[in-house]
């Protein structure tokens, strides 16, 4: 069986969360310092670590198979490419920002301006989307320091925290869209090589709801049995088994993150004690 080629960016933030996946899945690569490419011990796969610009090329021509990315390099470089999967991490923004001192607070204020963009094809459909004429200045790097001198009157470029925005005296007045890693796929992959990245792809989507989800286990009085269940979503429904303290049941159930701190609150109201809340490593369904 031929390995599955997956390319990942050779350095930062993207990569380390996207070898802490593969490593999450059960895939163990074993690189080297400065090494381009690595085999797995325990997988049919060969990661290829690469300039994050450069991926959306190696995907179209079948260099590499697969690619975890950033979507916001997917929608400037690779637009005709397709991602199978949402991934969850390495969440930032592609936004617009002027310095804190313009008059300009929205995107029809820079109408006949100056924007340095390391997207510019980004920028010109979004541009062209709402009718902004507007000279675009194409910088790789540094984006943040045009306006400070002089090159621009705004900038484009990716935004995570907007500590970078802060400290070039920039304000945001414009998101394009919002970006998360992608599992990314080249046209060119053949039968054999999909059949091993469905695999892969079943692993991560049981990782990513781990992480999305708590184990919950708590104590209910029988008389309140009733209204706590209704509070509890649950894979299919909760567990519930008879404690040895007679009139007191033990509760198993889970609950996704973005619901937890409210649905525990109205729990403990209910009467619900003992509430212990675990991580969930993977989540097969």
């Amino acid at each position: 069986m031929s390995n599955l080629r997956i390319a990942v960016q050779k350095s930062g933030r993207l990569n380390e969360d996207s070898m802490r996946l593969l490593k999450d899945i059960g895939i163990s690569i074993d690189n080297g310092k400065d090494q381009l490419k690595a085999s797995a011990t325990d997988f049919p796969v060969e990661v290829f670590y690469l300039r994050n610009g450069d991926i959306p090329q190696y995907l179209r021509d079948g260099v590499v198979d697969a690619a975890i990315i950033g979507e916001n390099v997917l929608i400037e470089k690779g637009n005709d490419l397709e991602f199978v999967e949402r991934l969850g991490f390495s969440k930032c923004k592609v936004s617009i920002a002027v310095p804190k001192d313009s008059n300009a607070n929205s995107l029809k204020d820079l109408n006949g301006k100056r924007i340095a963009t390391s997207y510019p094809e980004t920028v010109k459909k979004y541009l062209k989307e709402y009718n902004i004429d507007a000279q675009l200045h194409i910088i790789n790097g540094s984006v943040e320091i045009a306006p400070n001198i002089g090159l621009a009157d705004g900038i484009c470029d990716i935004v995570s925290s907007g500590s970078t925005l802060f400290k070039n005296g920039l304000k945001e007045i414009e998101v394009l869209l919002k970006s998360e890693a992608v599992l990314a796929v080249s046209p060119e992959i053949t039968d054999e090589r999909k059949a091993i990245l469905n695999k892969i792809q079943f692993r991560i989507q049981s990782v990513l709801k781990g992480r999305a989800s708590k184990y919950v286990l708590l104590n209910a009085p029988n008389d309140k049995l009733e209204n706590i269940l209704k509070l509890l979503p649950g894979m299919r429904s909760p567990t519930v088994l008879p404690l040895a303290e007679a009139g007191w049941s033990s509760v198993h159930t889970v609950i996704t993150k973005n619901d937890f701190w409210d649905i525990i609150e109205d729990l403990k109201k209910q009467g619900a004690e003992g509430i212990l809340v675990c991580q969930i490593e993977k989540m097969v369904l």
